[in-house]
């Protein structure tokens, strides 16, 4: 009898820790869920920086062609047109001499991307 007893109170222990291993692989779903999610909205920035630097390096040179008479117009103004069909804001425009420095932005995932470029002729300091 007394070991019945005993058997009874361990099968009532095993039963009270019935699904236990179902809440723990949901939770480790879960974890991995957003480790996940979390990574591929980390990666998808990758993207938008080479985005927003091609864009930098359009216009900063389609802004010294201009001030090389290779192109007519403004400098800043055809800098920015570069900067637009590239995917991005031009959000400065700077000359100095013969040569033009852009900065580029643009937001992914409510986060900012800028970028920067100069061009211009070589040896210009």
């Amino acid at each position: 009898m007394i070991v019945s007893a005993q058997v009874t109170r361990y099968d009532r222990r095993l039963a009270s820790e019935c699904g236990a291993a179902s809440v723990v692989i949901v939770g480790l779903l879960a974890a991995v869920l957003l480790v996940v999610s979390a990574a591929v909205s980390v990666l998808s920035l990758l993207p938008a920086t080479v985005t927003a630097a091609n864009a930098a390096d359009a216009a900063a040179l389609a802004g010294a062609d201009v001030l090389a008479g290779v192109v007519s117009g403004e400098a800043c103004e055809i800098a920015e047109r570069a900067a637009s069909l590239g995917g991005a804001t031009l959000e400065s425009c700077t000359i100095d001499g013969p040569v033009v420095e852009a900065t580029t932005s643009l937001v992914v995932l409510g986060l900012p991307v800028i970028a920067r470029s100069r061009a211009g002729p070589p040896g210009w300091e």
